[in-house]
Parts: C-alpha cells; sequence; structure tokens
C-alpha cells in the first residue's frame, strides 16, 4: 500500500457525515475569534456539549481510564457512556466523567453490544485486552464512530487486518496509541534518518523490555464485580485466577504476545517512521526466544528477533537492511547508518553521532514528518477535519506485524518468508495458520 498524504480527508458514512460536517465547520468558525467570538458557538471556556465530539469509553480499566483522564483535559469532546466488563472500573470512570460534566448524566454499561445502541456518539476510546481489539473496533467502525484504539492493534496479523478493512471502508478515523509518534524528541530523530543525515542506514536496533514467568496459580472464585465470562470473550475457556486477568493478561499468549506485541507497537512503530517502512514490511523473519516451561505466563521472557527488508523497501535503505528487536538491547530504537547513528527513547533520550546532528536544524526543503504535539487533541482534531492522524492504522498493523511473525518464528524454531503486499507467509501453511486463531463461539469478526 502507498503511503498516503498526511492531511488526505477521509470519507465518511452517509450516516455521520452530516454531524461530521457540522462539528468541522464549527471547528472553521472558531479559528477566526476576530469574525466571531468562539462563545458565540459555544465554544469558549464552557463548550457546549451540542458543539463537542460526544465520546463513550469501552475499556477502563487502568490504561482506558489513564486514555479518558487525557481526553477529559480536551474541551473538544464530551463523554456520554463507559463500558467495562468490571463493575469496579466502569464506575470509577463514570464519576470521573460526572465530575468533570457536573453532572451525574454518564450511562455505564458491561456489554459493548449494549453502547453500540445508542445512536448518539461520534467517537470512542477503546483499552482492552489484545483479544478483544478486533470485534468491538469492528463493529464501532461499522456503526459510523471514530476511534482512539490503544496499542497493540490485534492479537494476530489477521485481525489487524480485518480491523484496517473495516476502517478504511466506513470511513472511520484512526487514532493508535502508539502515542510516541506525538513527542517531539521521536520526530526529530526520525526526520534525521529520513533526510540521511546519517547516510545509508544498514541495521536498525529495537529495545523492549524482557519478560517474566510465575508458577501456577490456584483456581479462585470469580468476584461478584467481574463479568469472567465476557472477559474472556472470544478466547479459550480457562478457569479464573487473579494473574490471568486486567494487567496480566500481556503475559499469557491466548490474549497478547508478551513484551514483544505490548512495546513493539511503540519502538518498532518508531523505527518503522524513521524508515519510511510504515506501510510496508519485512520479507523474512527469524528469532530465538525463551519461552517458560511451567507456570501460568507463557510468553517470551528473553527473545531476539531478526526482520529483513528488501532492497528498496526504505528510502534510507536502498540496498536493504535489517530491524533487530530484543530485549537484549537498550529501550528505544537505534538507527546505523553508514555516516552516523541515531538513538531514540523515551524521557526526551535522543542520542546522535557526530554529536551535532542533534542540533541540525531541517529546513522546510526537507522530509517533515507529521508533527503533533498532543496524541488525544490530534485526534479530536481529525475526527473534525477528517485527515488522518498521526497513528493511523495501517502503520499500527505493520508494526505490530514484524512481532507477530516473530512470536511465529520463534514458536517454529525456523526462518519464515513474508509477502509485504499480500501480508501471507508462502509456501508454509503451518506458518500461516498462525496469523489468525480460531475464536469461541459465539464470538467472530
Amino acid at each position: 500500500m502507498s503511503e498516503p498524504i498526511m492531511n488526505e480527508p477521509i470519507k465518511g458514512t452517509e450516516s455521520t457525515q452530516g454531524r461530521r460536517d457540522f462539528l468541522k465547520q464549527a471547528a472553521a468558525a472558531a479559528a477566526f475569534p476576530m469574525i466571531l467570538p468562539a462563545k458565540t458557538l459555544g465554544l469558549g471556556a464552557h463548550v457546549a456539549p451540542s458543539n463537542r465530539i460526544t465520546m463513550a469509553c469501552i475499556g477502563t480499566g487502568s490504561q482506558g481510564r489513564s486514555n479518558l483522564g487525557q481526553f477529559l483535559n480536551s474541551q473538544d469532546g464530551y463523554f456520554v457512556a463507559v463500558c467495562d466488563v468490571d463493575a469496579r472500573h466502569r464506575r470509577q470512570a463514570r464519576q470521573m466523567i460526572n465530575q468533570a460534566n457536573e453532572n451525574e448524566d454518564c450511562a455505564e454499561y458491561n456489554d459493548f453490544r449494549e453502547l453500540l445502541e445508542r445512536d448518539d456518539i461520534d467517537g470512542v476510546s477503546i483499552a482492552l485486552p489484545d483479544h478483544w481489539h478486533s470485534i468491538p473496533s469492528i463493529a464501532c467502525a461499522r456503526k459510523g464512530w471514530d476511534i482512539y484504539g490503544e496499542k497493540p492493534l490485534a492479537l494476530t496479523i489477521a485481525e489487524g487486518r480485518a480491523m484496517c478493512d473495516a476502517v478504511h471502508r466506513h470511513g472511520t478515523v484512526w487514532q493508535t496509541g502508539s502515542w510516541q509518534r506525538s513527542q517531539s524528541h521521536f520526530r526529530n530523530a526520525c526526520e534525521l534518518v529520513r533526510n540521511g543525515y546519517i547516510g545509508e542506514v544498514t541495521k536498525v536496533e529495537v529495545g523492549l523490555p524482557t519478560g517474566s514467568s510465575i508458577e501456577e496459580q490456584p483456581v479462585m472464585e470469580v468476584p461478584d464485580h467481574l463479568d469472567y465470562d465476557m472477559w474472556l470473550g472470544p478466547a479459550p475457556d480457562a478457569p479464573y485466577t487473579e494473574k490471568r486477568c486486567h494487567w496480566d493478561f500481556r503475559w499469557i499468549l491466548d490474549y497478547s504476545g508478551g513484551q514483544l506485541t505490548d512495546w513493539a507497537a511503540h519502538h518498532v512503530d518508531i523505527a518503522n517512521w524513521g524508515m519510511g517502512t510504515e506501510y510496508t514490511g519485512p520479507i523474512a523473519v527469524e528469532g530465538e526466544g525463551e519461552f517458560p516451561r511451567e507456570g501460568l505466563w507463557n510468553a517470551a521472557i528473553n527473545y531476539m528477533v531478526h526482520a529483513t527488508y528488501a532492497p528498496g523497501a526504505s528510502p534510507v535503505a536502498p540496498n536493504g537492511f535489517v530491524m533487530h528487536v530484543s530485549n537484549s538491547f537498550p529501550m528505544g530504537a537505534r538507527f546505523y547508518g553508514t555516516e552516523g547513528e541515531v538513538f531514540v527513547s523515551r524521557g526526551d533520550s535522543f542520542e546522535a553521532t557526530p554529536a551535532s546532528l542533534k542540533e541540525e536544524a531541517i529546513g522546510s526543503d526537507k522530509i517533515k514528518l507529521y508533527a503533533s504535539q498532543n496524541h488525544f487533541q490530534n485526534f479530536y482534531d481529525c475526527v473534525r477535519s477528517r485527515a488522518l492522524t498521526v497513528t493511523p492504522i495501517e502503520p499500527a498493523q505493520r508494526s505490530i506485524t514484524v512481532a507477530h511473525l516473530g512470536n511465529i518464528a520463534m514458536q517454529l524454531g525456523r526462518r519464515i518468508e513474508w509477502d509485504p503486499a499480500l501480508e501471507r507467509i508462502p509456501n508454509d501453511e503451518q506458518a500461516q495458520r498462525m496469523t489468525s486463531r480460531p475464536m469461541r463461539g459465539p464470538w467472530h469478526l
């Protein structure tokens, strides 16, 4: 797929286009306060709900409530509903919303399908376990709702592709929770690479966290506040134990892919951004991983993945390059070029060789990457403008595909080929089957 223009508008569905046009017109009018005061439109210090983007939350655990807090900092959105299978979490989120709205009107739902019956929603923030990413996201896209969806994109490559197709088909604005793109030092580092300041790139090292293991856990009684069967959803049936659910789902392969998938959505995404490979992928992947032999958590603890990109896949690597992804590297992305290096990570960590590159002023005649200063505000802005967000869905699919292929290669213990255009593993039926998972009934895509 060719890379779209950053500000290319996204076509909306007929059912939602009228309100979207209204929101876009209101935003445009608010941009000219000398002509028309913002408060005339209800866009002043206290924005009228009718002029805001009507929002709901699906998933209100730790990450969901963190995202909600960020969204509530903006006057562009007005939250009216929360949904979560854990009553404690959704009531905490409901309290946050009611306090922000200065009323008691926020509705709460246990089942996202009940939320989907509403016709007054413009957008939704989804923060669920990975095995629950695809089904609600596709349903919301079909409904015509715009989506802020947490990373990693999906549990499998096939589910991610189905999500991409639904977003494109229904004209949905999508923002992935890979918020590092809205940090200036990540953007600056990637612009140095994309503009050839370190020469031809020969390899990239992506450092991610080390995984963990835990002993077998006792079967426990399901707490009254948790709808456990709904929490499992499309995943295989399994007895309840506390360390299976909520934050710890990440370390169990039925629900996620371990630290490899949890963090590839951040740092592999930045590697792709810098290399210009965010709309393609490797042609081969191999790796070695240490998986726990016993206990509840079974995702890789230590891992080394090598993803080979073809010549010409990256504009700064005409002869091809290899992306190495491992917990043995420092956290972040390091680009090795023929004329220097760039390393970037969190906490404003930004290193360059030669050091003078950090002070380089990249002129307007150079490649300039999408500049977002606030990840959540960028979503709101794009809902109004219908432009692509800073982390649209296709780059999210491509970054997490590297991790999914790495897990497949490590589990099979062999190199696998990959066709990035068709998104298939050719000539290896066993590996290709692992790009999707069967779903527990009655759930299906």
